[in-house]
């Protein structure tokens, strides 16, 4: 009777171990994980974000006639009236280099203060931000393009985006 008992005792325990299941977050895989990794930061403005998702989802297999054999690359632009990305893509639908423009778009944290600390009497009356990169130079740039102006004069400053003037 003890060995009945202990026996249930002990099947009991199993099956509450085997019934946990573990959720696993979302995973993204992507070929063109390398551009994900370079331009995905916290500062980029919403619409900047939603036109680079744009970019990583597309899909369009009927490249040939966009297919240029002498770069090896096809290019696809994308648009929204604030901004634009031309991608250049391989034949495998991987991004080999990226040229993005947006207007006005919400400067980074440290980007307005170089300017207000820069120039302390001047407003900020228009930007634009520029995005460039390269896979096989592993490379991403980004400038900032800020029009300022105080009283009647305007003056045009560029900076990265940790707020160095270049």
């Amino acid at each position: 009777m003890k060995k009945l008992v202990l026996g249930l005792f002990i099947f009991g325990l199993t099956v509450q171990v085997s019934a946990q299941t573990v959720e696993l977050p979302e995973t993204l895989i992507t070929v063109n994980y390398k551009y994900l990794d370079d331009v995905d930061s916290d500062n980029i403005p919403k619409r900047v974000k939603k036109l680079e998702e744009e970019v990583l989802n597309y899909k369009n297999i009927e490249q040939s006639k966009l297919y240029d054999d002498e770069h090896d690359t096809y290019s696809v632009s994308f648009y929204v009236p604030e901004g634009k990305i031309v991608a250049a893509y391989d034949i495998n639908g991987k991004i080999v280099r990226t040229i993005e423009k947006y207007n006005n778009v919400r400067l980074p944290l440290v980007v307005m203060q170089a300017v207000s600390k820069r120039f302390p009497n001047w407003g900020i009356v228009g930007d634009i931000y520029y995005i460039k990169y390269h896979i096989e130079k592993d490379s991403l740039k980004q400038v900032y393009k800020i029009k300022l102006t105080n009283e009647n004069e305007t003056i045009t400053v560029k900076t990265n985006e940790i707020g160095m003037f270049l």
